[in-house]
């Protein structure tokens, strides 16, 4: 049962900014009959999630965006101390331990970064809002990059959870697709491309929702209750127990270990 509510953290961190995403659009779209919001620009038609979350929606905006990243960032320490707890495949060396330290720096860099920018709307404080929305978006791209790194490591090890792999390729698959929509963001924005811009702003933010759906992923195993070894510790206590085997014959009997 334990494992199980761990593996719906993710989930529900998912659901909450998914439903955050889409109750903003349908105001926007069905409630609001208005398809220019301040500060959209004259000849700008399609809206910046910042623009509706500017006005009536700054308050859900703030709230289950918070909720969103703040749980979120609460599955990386669960998977930390299930790590240690041997549920989920341990780390085995000091720079897998430094790899998730940074990952776990990183989404809360990017977590900071989405808080503020929620609170700092984008008519009242423009700059503060561009700026946190980036350390927003790179926070969690450099996080995902450490992730990578350190469930690449874990797999050379523990190559009987095939899971891992499974899930380095995900989380490799956002960090690609969502640093070129970053780079694609960014120059739509300085060519004054808005609607452009407003329309990858919005893929960035639902791409968003599966990688944190993934990490419900890494949680299956611990569902199991199993304690994880890598294949370099088996084979080290096959040969602990080949040798005491061995000086048990050479004594004329047999050691039980």
């Amino acid at each position: 049962m334990l494992g199980l509510q761990y593996w719906m953290v993710p989930i529900f961190s998912g659901c909450v900014w998914l439903a955050m995403l889409l109750g903003m659009l349908l105001w926007w779209a069905v409630e609001k009959h208005e398809l220019h919001l301040t500060p959209m620009a004259d000849d700008q038609y399609i809206a910046y999630i910042s623009d509706i979350g500017a006005h009536e929606l700054q308050p859900l905006f703030i709230s289950l965006g918070t909720l969103a990243v703040v749980t979120f960032d609460a599955v990386f320490i669960a998977e930390r101390w299930l790590r240690h707890l041997h549920r989920l495949p341990a780390n085995t060396t000091n720079l897998e331990r430094w790899l998730w330290v940074l990952s776990s720096i990183f989404a809360l860099v990017g977590a900071i970064g989405l808080i503020i920018l929620t609170c700092a709307n984008d008519v009242d404080h423009l700059q503060t809002h561009d700026v946190c929305l980036a350390i927003f978006i790179a926070g969690y791209i450099i996080s995902a990059i450490f992730i990578c790194w350190e469930y690449q490591r874990l797999e050379v090890q523990y190559r009987q959870y095939r899971v891992l792999l499974i899930s380095f390729w995900i989380k490799f698959i956002f960090i690609v697709v969502e640093a070129g929509l970053a780079i694609a963001f960014g120059v739509l924005n300085d060519r004054s491309m808005w609607n452009a811009g407003a329309i990858v702003e919005w893929t960035i933010a639902f791409i968003f929702t599966f990688y944190v759906w993934s990490f419900a992923i890494d949680f299956i195993p611990a569902v199991r209750h199993g304690q994880f070894v890598s294949e370099e510790t088996v084979l080290d206590m096959a040969e602990e127990g080949q040798n005491r085997m061995g000086n048990g014959v050479q004594d004329g009997r047999i050691t039980n270990f």
